[in-house]
């Protein structure tokens, strides 16, 4: 164009070289430019390919084919300049489909990464999530440090399912263990794994890559680690040397492979973690393998592409070849710093993203040990603290706080004090003089007055709550090799707010772990109580959750012990809160969400079982501050479903816990489980037909209304609709039922037959069909506003004769909403319940201040939960008997006999309690829920005293307790009637004489007592125990049992007609004593 315009002024215009037209001007101009272009790129290929081939490393040429390196050499040509660097926030990305049906993307950025780990795992994060699984990241850096190439490879394009490896594929990896099997190859000893049935059963479990492109050294190797984790949740992991002697001798030697088998994880998850691991380590990232290969028995599944993103399954392979660049001479393979990360890299599965985000981002010099503690002591502590100031003890401020500067390196202290405590050297140190510790701790203690505690009151409360937490461990399972959490036994007092005055339980565990805290509290030695999942929708909902998540499992435990009165185990409640949403854009959904609450139920109940079984063969004992054993039984609860207690209790087994058949109640299988019969829901029935009847409503023979909450597809919900229809048919309108899911309602009575129908199926109330509907009735589901709002209020709007709540959280009516549960009568003043009658089948519901205010305000009638939901552990209990009695098989055989007498059993055990509770509240002053706990009491408490005396036998033969003579101790032959009055009868029948051999004696003992002291408070009522010294408790109890007896005896003979005239004389006289008080029922 320059040129066209000078034209003219040089008198040139009519020359024929210059262009006349636009068109003309326009073909010139773009001839010239390509002119430039191609000069510029033969330049830049002249300068290029010379420094291309010179520069990459010698690796990348072995491992990229020709067209290949064309395609990166076009891509880097474009970034190329001889005289100045390119911006290093460049990057190019490549995408392409290989011939074997693979996906490749290629990175391409300037300059070196400087730490390559991290820039892989941002590449991971930014790159578009793929369908199938990463199976391959090989990185490539220019010797002159100019560019870095990331080369990411999928298994497939997506465009259909990967078929498995076919022994085509593998006749290389099958004649090299042929050759192990006959002792020719060195570093192998023959096993059944290699032989070629169980190799072509392997190989058909993986993908044709995976097996095409292994070496067979490097397969077996894999399928040795494989071999040692499939089918359980633990780790392998082994580090060899890069290479031959003669690679060393190359100055390779400082090259390794770390090789890695983990079940049951997301690999991306672990990929990431092992990556920030080496990092810290001053292992540089060279190139990743990636692959899962299919863990399940019998016809397993096609070798589908998998998505590695969340999808959970299989073993997972991981190969990481890295260059350790510490310096330090020795070996990997053989230091004890490979150890230390052969030892996390185990535990990567297990690892809380906030141990990791402290000890690999925030203070690498912290190390994970330190950090684990660090991260399991602000858990654990979230509660107490939140209690002295919520603000400066909110969940995500704990974490900042103690990561400043001032702060981590006295936190770093406290987690060294935990770690030396429970060593099994220093730890035996410290239980031969605790004063030892005590100099540290105190120490400790004016490092945070003088450093911190001045100028950051706040920090200084935190960081002696550490401290003094560390003190209030008993046992924690660090040293324990395998282990999946960090588990502690904490004396709980440790959990208590200031002035906060309540019973101190038995004993508690605190378990942290990845993505979960738990909390396990009893009562009593010997507890049983069920373990929940709490799911919280978000970050600051778990906050919410964790700051109460003690006091949930305090009171859940504490309405145990109430409920548990019937049985030989005290109460107890496990409680795991588990974080779905951390670090994530979003709650975790689907399989994902699914795979984090199995994998915290497996946790929480590994760091249990830690504490409290003997160690393995060769495996030194926990360090042990408390000095006594103890035994935990679980049952299940919120979201426990069967796959986890089938697993709690296999795995019970696997630790050698005694009878671990007894560990977990309600298994599908040789056990009761509680939704599949009900058991729950028939005492909370017998507690609703006897409260109706007090309010004037005959079931049988009237009808009523009731209002629940819990879904048709819950335990307790579901079999109560099941159950009313069963035993009330028409007489039962149930006017509302709300779930999670959304409400129901219709005044008229939702269709019994569509509940049942949902009952059925296992579906939510959303699932109840529209036409089954009155004119009057609706369903609004949670996915609204508008349906929430009705959910959560509809206890506080519909009019029916009685509701059970059956499910929902704790607390759910407090004191800052009970008032919506009553309603006034304009015209009177007269307040009355919403409903006036309560059966409360889930647990705290109500909270205690809210239950006396609707009884005081609106004379609201309550049957707690420790009464009216009782039946679903006394059931647990008959079913840990019958796994102490019985083999699994023998119970199996029986079991339709076993439990059609444990119903029967528990119904008359909820009767019995239900019209005491009644009748002692029509009798004296009070509301319900008190006498339902003074009933509880009275029981636990004259159930101890016998207990006590059982132990220490001087209690009986005493004589100095308001003059009493010595009472002879009852022997054993005298106690076993109590117990076999409380077991069913088939199990009596088939077992009993098996109960000196296989039952505890400690449980017999707890048996016994508890047998003896409900019997006599359902007979006598609650004053017979409370108006009694508590030093005669129990030889009252003992007399009580031989005379009981000798008046059945009595009766008998009355009966059969053999009665002597001093004893038809003897019974006249107890008749006339007693029966006035019995005929009209006070």
């Amino acid at each position: 164009a320059a040129l066209a315009a000078a034209a003219p002024q040089r008198g040139l215009a009519s020359a024929s070289w210059v262009p006349t037209s636009e068109a003309e001007l326009a073909r010139m101009s773009q001839q010239a430019l390509i002119h430039e272009l191609s000069q510029h790129n033969q330049r830049v290929s002249e300068e290029l390919v010379p420094w291309f081939l010179e520069n990459m490393p010698a690796s990348y040429f072995r491992q990229n084919h020709e067209r290949r390196r064309l395609e990166h050499l076009r891509a880097i040509s474009s970034l190329y300049c001889n005289d100045a660097a390119p911006s290093e926030d460049v990057r190019i990305t490549l995408s392409s489909d290989l011939p074997d049906g693979r996906r490749e993307v290629t990175v391409i950025r300037p300059g070196a990464a400087g730490d390559h780990g991290a820039e892989i795992i941002k590449l991971m994060d930014k790159l578009p999530a793929a369908d199938v699984g990463l199976s391959r990241v090989k990185l490539f850096e220019s010797l002159d440090k100019r560019f870095t190439l990331y080369i990411f490879q999928y298994d497939s394009n997506g465009v259909a399912d990967e078929p498995c490896a076919t022994p085509a594929d593998c006749r290389h990896l099958l004649e090299h263990a042929a050759k192990v099997q006959a002792g020719d190859v060195d570093g192998f000893a023959a096993d059944p794994m290699f032989e070629e049935a169980a190799m072509l059963d392997y190989i058909s479990r993986c993908t044709p890559y995976y097996v095409a492109h292994s070496s067979p050294t490097r397969f077996l190797r894999q399928r040795q680690l494989y071999e040692s984790v499939v089918d359980h949740e633990h780790c392998a992991v082994s580090i060899s040397p890069y290479g031959s002697e003669a690679s060393n001798s190359r100055g390779e030697g400082n090259r390794f492979w770390v090789d890695c088998a983990m079940s049951n994880v997301i690999p991306m998850v672990v990929l990431k973690g092992a990556v920030r691991l080496l990092g810290v380590n001053d292992l540089e990232l060279e190139r990743v393998h990636m692959d899962v290969v299919d863990d399940t028995t019998g016809a397993h599944a096609p070798c589908a592409a998998r998505n590695y993103e969340d999808e959970v399954g299989g073993v997972t392979l991981l190969r990481l070849l890295v260059t350790d660049n510490s310096g330090g001479g020795d070996s990997l393979v053989t230091s004890a710093r490979g150890q230390e990360l052969v030892h996390h890299l185990e535990r990567m599965k297990w690892y809380d993203e906030r141990t990791l985000r402290l000890a690999l981002d925030e203070h690498p010099w912290l190390g994970l040990g330190r950090a684990e503690v660090i991260t399991a002591l602000l858990s654990l502590l979230h509660g107490p603290l939140h209690k002295q100031n919520q603000w400066a003890f909110m969940r995500s401020s704990l974490f900042s706080s103690v990561s400043e500067p001032r702060k981590i390196p006295l936190a770093a202290q406290i987690a060294d004090l935990f770690l030396d405590k429970f060593h099994p050297e220093t730890g035996e140190q410290f239980k031969r003089d605790y004063d030892i510790f005590m100099k540290r701790r105190d120490a400790i203690a004016q490092d945070i007055h003088d450093g911190v505690s001045a100028g950051d009151p706040a920090g200084g409360m935190m960081l002696q709550a550490m401290l003094q937490a560390v003190d209030a461990t008993y046992r924690a399972n660090f040293y324990r090799r395998g282990r999946f959490s960090l588990a502690m036994r904490i004396d709980p007092e440790i959990m208590n707010g200031p002035d906060e005055d309540r019973e101190q339980p038995f004993g508690a565990f605190f378990v942290h772990g990845r993505r979960f805290n738990g909390f396990h509290v009893r009562f009593r030695n010997i507890a049983r109580g069920g373990m929940r999942l709490v799911t919280p929708d978000g970050a600051e909902a778990h906050s919410f959750e964790s700051s109460r998540q003690y006091d949930e499992a305090y009171g859940l435990a504490y309405a145990q012990q109430l409920k548990n009165k019937d049985i030989p185990e005290g109460g107890s409640k496990a409680v795991c809160l588990i974080d779905t949403s951390y670090g994530l854009p979003a709650p975790l959904e689907g399989s994902a969400r699914n795979h984090c609450l199995r994998k915290s139920a497996k946790g929480m109940v590994d760091g249990l079982l830690d504490l409290i079984v003997d160690p393995k063969p060769g495996e030194k004992p926990l360090v042990d501050f408390l000095g006594m054993p103890e035994l935990l039984y679980l049952g299940p609860d919120e979201q426990v479903i069967p796959e986890d207690i089938v697993w709690i209790a296999e795995h019970a087994a696997r630790r050698g816990y005694p009878c671990p058949d007894a560990f977990m109640s309600s298994k599908p299988g040789a056990g009761i489980n509680h939704k599949e019969f009900g058991v729950t829901s028939e005492g909370v029935n017998v507690f609703l037909a006897e409260a109706l009847r007090f309010t004037g409503i005959e079931p049988l023979q009237q009808k009523f209304t009731v209002s629940m909450t819990g879904g048709p597809d819950g335990d307790v919900a579901g079999n109560m609709l099941n159950i009313m229809h069963r035993d009330y048919g028409e007489n039962v309108r149930v006017v509302g039922l709300a779930d999670g899911s959304g409400c129901a309602e219709d005044p008229d009575g939702l269709h019994m037959a569509e509940l049942l129908r949902l009952f059925e199926l296992g579906l939510p109330i959303a699932d109840f069909r529209e036409e089954h509907l009155g004119p009057s009735g609706r369903v609004l589901t949670a996915d609204t506003e508008e349906g929430i709002r009705a959910r959560n209020t509809m206890h506080f709007r519909l009019r029916a004769d009685a509701f059970v709540p059956a499910g929902g959280r704790p607390s759910t009516v407090n004191l800052n909403n009970y008032h919506c549960f009553i309603t006034e009568d304009p015209e009177t003043g007269k307040k009355e319940g919403i409903c006036p009658l309560v059966v409360e089948g889930a647990n705290l519901f109500f909270t205690p201040e809210a239950r006396q205010k609707l009884f005081d305000e609106a004379g609201v009638i309550m049957v707690k939960d420790s009464s009216a939901n009782k039946a679903g552990v006394i059931c647990s209990s008959y079913e840990i008997c019958s796994s102490m009695l019985t083999s699994p098989e023998e119970f199996m055989e029986h079991k339709e006999a076993i439990v059609s007498d444990v119903v029967s059993n528990l119904r008359a055990i909820a009767s019995r309690e239900a019209k005491l509770l009644f009748r002692e509240f029509f009798n004296y002053e009070g509301a319900l829920p008190h006498f339902s706990e003074r009933i509880s009491n009275a029981i636990n408490s004259l159930t101890d005293h016998i207990r006590e005396a059982l132990e220490d036998e001087s209690i009986l033969l005493d004589q100095h307790v308001r003059g009493d003579a010595g009472l002879a101790v009852p022997t054993e032959d005298e106690l076993l009637p109590l117990f076999r009055d409380h077991l069913p009868e088939t199990l009596v029948d088939l077992a009993f004489d098996r109960v000196l051999d296989r039952v505890p004696e400690s449980y017999r003992l707890n048996a016994y007592a508890s047998s003896l002291a409900s019997s006599i408070v359902y007979r006598e009522g609650i004053h017979f125990v409370e108006t009694q010294p508590k030093a005669r408790l129990a030889k009252i109890a003992i007399n009580y049992m031989r005379a009981q007896r000798e008046l059945e005896s009595l009766v008998d003979r009355e009966i059969a007609g053999d009665a002597t005239d001093a004893e038809r004389e003897e019974i006249a006289r107890i008749v006339k004593l007693t029966g006035v008080r019995s005929r009209i029922n006070v």
